[in-house]
Parts: C-alpha cells; structure tokens; sequence
C-alpha cells in the first residue's frame, strides 16, 4: 500500500469511526466515576508511515477550563495500552481489517507523549504491517 493510499483509507469520517469522541468520556467514568473529571479529549488521527510501520496518533485536546498538563499526560502510554476502554489491541484489529486482505498488522506500540502546544498532545501508534 502507498501513502496515497493510506491517507485516502484513513478518511476523518473512519478515524471518527474507528475511535469515537463518547470514548474519551467512557474513559474518564471508567477512571473517575464521572467522565466530566476528564482534562481531555481523545481523538484518532493518520500520521504517515515509515518503512514497514503505519503511524497514527492518538490526540489529546485539552478541554476547556481544564489543564493539560506533561505531568498528567507522560504516563498515558502506559496506561493507554492496556486499559480496557481505549482498548488499542481492538483498534489495531479494525485497521487491519479496513487494510484488506494481504496486509497485516504484526505488532503495535505506543510512543512517547509528545506536546504539540500548550492544549494539544500526542501520543504516536506505531503498527508494523507485514504480508499474509
């Protein structure tokens, strides 16, 4: 598969599909008991590939009257990649499936926290696809 095809597949209509806003708040009730103690929102994004590895972002936009803090958000890697709700595993299985057949997803990581401005981070999704 091509860039161009990438990011013709990974329309913001199927990103919105792929991760829902209303997961953000399921989420935080998960967390918190109350989705409106949440600092964020989360949103999917398409960042390109490199190599054999698709690159996807997991973005957080502050929301307003909350702070988005590097203290609250460096450990959400961790958290991010097992917590049932966000449920990374789940999503790299429905990329896989709109890649088609041929392309598989081998294997998935989370990068760092990255700030992009004061409202808005990132945290990378590394998948590296391979041939069935």
């Amino acid at each position: 598969m091509t860039s161009n095809t990438f990011e013709s597949l990974f329309t913001r209509d199927t990103l919105r599909h792929l991760f829902p806003k209303e997961r953000a708040d399921d989420f935080f009730d998960a967390l918190f008991g109350d989705a409106g103690e949440g600092a964020y929102d989360i949103e999917l994004a398409y960042r390109g590939t490199k190599g054999d590895q698709l690159v996807m972002e997991l973005l957080l936009h502050e929301r307003p009257g909350r702070c988005l803090a590097c203290n609250l958000t460096q450990g959400l890697p961790q958290v991010f990649s097992r917590h049932p709700v966000i449920n990374i595993n789940g999503l790299v299985k429905e990329i896989e499936q709109l890649l088609g057949a041929g392309t598989t997803c081998k294997d998935w990581s989370l990068g760092y926290t990255e700030q992009k401005s004061r409202s808005l981070h990132c945290i990378p999704l590394k998948i590296t696809l391979g041939k069935d």
